[in-house]
């Protein structure tokens, strides 16, 4: 089982919440970070401490919700060793896993309904990762964080 960093802003909150329990009756270790009083909160700030979080290894991955999603996977994504994916589907949040090796799930609190939601979850919670041809592609990924050409 997993420790599991879940963020939100004001806007996703409510998914947060049952992301959390989804995850604890799976048998996870969910981390619940984040103002729940509702009152407006920006995403970065939540997105930059999730992904501290994984980079540190205090959690193995990570969900962000906000309203779209976008601008928690933009927020992520600019830390380095974070591969944030946004899944509005089952099909996305399994391909993030298997060809992307995403650490970091964002999903959308205004344009996902909550059984799309937990569906989504599973789907990236129970993938692994191929490799394979994939870890070339993501020592590309890691070579551009590094300011160098993937091309190496």
């Amino acid at each position: 089982m997993m420790h599991v960093a879940i963020g939100s802003d004001h806007r996703g909150i409510a998914v947060a919440q049952a992301i959390d329990q989804q995850l604890r009756a799976d048998g996870h270790t969910p981390i619940l970070l984040g103002d729940t009083s509702g009152a407006p909160s920006d995403y970065p700030d939540v997105a930059w401490r999730v992904a501290q979080l994984i980079v540190s290894k205090k959690a193995e991955r990570g969900v962000l919700i906000c309203g779209t999603g976008i601008g928690m996977a933009i927020a992520a994504n600019k830390v380095a060793g974070i591969r944030a994916a946004l899944a509005l589907d089952e099909l996305s949040a399994q391909l993030s896993r298997s060809h992307n090796d995403a650490n970091v799930l964002c999903l959308s609190a205004d344009l996902l309904g909550q059984t799309l939601v937990k569906r989504i979850v599973d789907a990236w919670m129970r993938t692994g990762y191929d490799g394979g041809r994939h870890s070339r592609r993501l020592a590309k990924i890691t070579r551009i964080e590094l300011g160098q050409d993937p091309k190496g």
